[in-house]
C-alpha cells in the first residue's frame, strides 16, 4: 500500500491504496463516484471513461499511480447546480435507453468538443468511435453532440 493523492472533480483526496489498482476501482470503491462503470475491463468499451486534464482516458486500464492529473467524472461536469451543455443536450435529445454507456459517451463528447468546438458529423463519428452503445443510439448521440456544440457557441442546433 502507498499513499496516493488524487484530484477528482476539484477535490484532493489522500488514499492508502495499492498503486497498481485500476483508477476505476479507486473512484468507485474508495471515493464513491458512480459515473464511470465497469464494462469490459480491457479499455475497449468506454463505459469507464473519465477525463484526465481534459483528455478522455479509460480508467479500468489506468493504474491509480499513473492518475497524476485533474480527474473529472460525469459528476464533475455540473457546476454550481447547472448542467454542462453536453449533459443538457443528452437530456434534450433523449439519448439514453439503458444508460450504461452514457458516462463514457458524455465524457468523450466533452473531450471532443473541448478540442474541436465545431465538429462535422464525420468528426463526431470518428471522435465518438471508441465508446460502444449496445442500444444503438448513435444517431441521437451525434445529434446531442451537435446540440452541445451549438449551445457552447451560443447558437441554435441545426436539424
Amino acid at each position: 500500500m502507498s499513499e496516493i493523492t488524487l484530484r477528482v472533480n476539484g477535490e484532493t483526496h489522500a488514499l492508502d491504496v495499492d498503486p497498481s489498482t485500476p483508477l476505476l476501482y479507486v473512484l468507485r470503491n474508495d471515493l464513491g463516484v458512480r459515473g464511470p462503470r465497469f464494462g469490459c475491463g480491457l479499455g475497449q468499451c468506454g463505459t469507464c471513461t473519465v477525463l484526465m486534464d481534459g483528455r478522455a482516458i479509460r480508467s479500468c486500464m489506468r493504474p491509480v499511480s499513473r492518475a497524476d492529473g485533474e480527474i473529472t467524472t460525469l459528476e464533475g461536469l455540473s457546476a454550481d447546480g447547472s448542467l454542462d451543455p453536453v449533459q443538457q443536450a443528452w437530456i434534450e435529445e433523449q439519448v439514453p435507453q439503458c444508460g450504461y454507456c452514457q458516462n463514457g459517451q458524455m465524457l468523450t463528447a466533452k473531450a471532443l468538443l473541448d478540442r474541436n468546438p465545431n465538429p462535422s458529423d464525420d468528426e463526431i463519428r470518428q471522435g465518438m468511435n471508441g465508446v460502444l452503445c449496445r442500444c444503438m443510439t448513435y444517431y441521437r448521440i451525434q445529434s446531442a453532440v451537435r446540440r452541445a456544440a451549438a449551445s457552447m457557441a451560443g447558437g441554435e442546433v441545426e436539424r
